[in-house]
């Protein structure tokens, strides 16, 4: 137990070692890169593509990890987009040691704290590594949309303001960056530096898009679209959208309160089971012992756990409602 502990500690002591020489090693490239811009233009203009690859792909300060990752991964392309909707600059590397880091510590923590079989700490370990990093990026990248919806119909009302003061779609935009709090700035300024690297306002606000999955900022990137095809009035047109954004966050707080019993409900029963657990573990440790060491008790808690992973999966389906 005195090894695996060792192990753990040096492998999470080395890990978030490499974590901050990233950071620190970014932040150097980052303040050579301006220096570098102050003394003189590039030579030549990249093309769309190029420009897509090198505003959107974060590195880490371990280039045989990313050459790894690149190689071996799946679907590297897709795990990147998510982390980019993060709004935060985290790497693949840094994601996957990340998610080695969990598995060691959360595998190593049931093997020498409840004495688990190794083979059932090692599946935990290995399950707990790839849900822990998965629900911190989701909660990340729903609490991000969540700000931008609320902030959105205020960045819409100063593009019509300033549309209608007569100034162009950019100008306004950078208004809105320039203006508005995160992350409702941070979208808008990566708007604006790709049109200044060349590429067109279709081409930034679809790259947009597709970094916030949200219907609202769609819906926003069709109104431009269509208005630049077919022409209308772009102040009226998106001042009719940011009424019905409104009307929709309305809608959505208004169900969010007719549900919150029913989900009140669902905490209650889900949580129970493990309460009910934990409370016989404390009082009679004895008595709940077989179900970790016994081959027939971790079939139980195997059975158990999946039959109320279902029953937690139909009450979140009950009560979500989609606008």
């Amino acid at each position: 137990m005195i090894a695996i502990a060792a192990v753990v500690a040096t492998l999470s002591i080395l890990g978030f070692a490499a974590l901050l020489f990233g950071r620190l090693t970014d932040a150097r490239g980052k303040r050579l890169q301006r220096r570098l811009q102050r003394v003189g233009k590039p030579a030549h203009r990249p093309t769309n593509e190029a420009l897509n690859i090198r505003l959107s792909e974060v590195n880490s300060a371990i280039p045989a990890l990313d050459r790894i990752i690149k190689q071996f991964m799946p679907r590297p392309k897709a795990l990147r987009l998510r982390l980019e909707r993060t709004g935060r600059r985290i790497s693949l590397g840094e994601y996957c040691l990340a998610t080695l880091l969990v598995a060691l510590i959360f595998g190593g923590t049931l093997r020498i704290a409840l004495g688990l079989a190794p083979v059932l700490a090692l599946l935990a370990g290995v399950a707990a590594g790839f849900a822990l990093p998965h629900i911190a990026v989701n909660r990340m990248i729903g609490r991000r949309i969540k700000t931008f919806t609320a902030q959105f119909p205020e960045a819409i009302d100063l593009i019509v303001r300033g549309l209608k003061s007569g100034l162009p779609v950019p100008v306004s935009m950078q208004t809105v960056a320039e203006e508005m709090p995160q992350p409702i700035a941070g979208v808008f300024r990566g708007i604006i530096e790709r049109l200044s690297v060349g590429q067109t306002l279709e081409q930034a606000l679809a790259d947009a898009a597709e970094r916030l999955p949200t219907p609202e900022f769609r819906f926003f990137v069709i109104s431009l679209a269509i208005q630049r095809e077919t022409g209308g009035n772009l102040a009226e047109t998106l001042e009719n959208l940011s009424d019905i954004l409104r009307k929709r966050r309305q809608m959505r707080q208004k169900i969010k309160a007719m549900s919150s019993e029913a989900k009140a409900s669902a905490w209650i029963l889900g949580s129970l089971p493990f309460l009910l657990f934990g409370i016989l573990a404390a009082l009679n440790p004895g008595y709940v012992g077989p179900l970790f060491h016994d081959p027939r008790g971790m079939l139980m808690i195997g059975a158990a756990l999946f039959s109320l992973s279902i029953g937690i999966l139909v009450m979140a389906k009950m009560v979500r409602f989609e606008i």
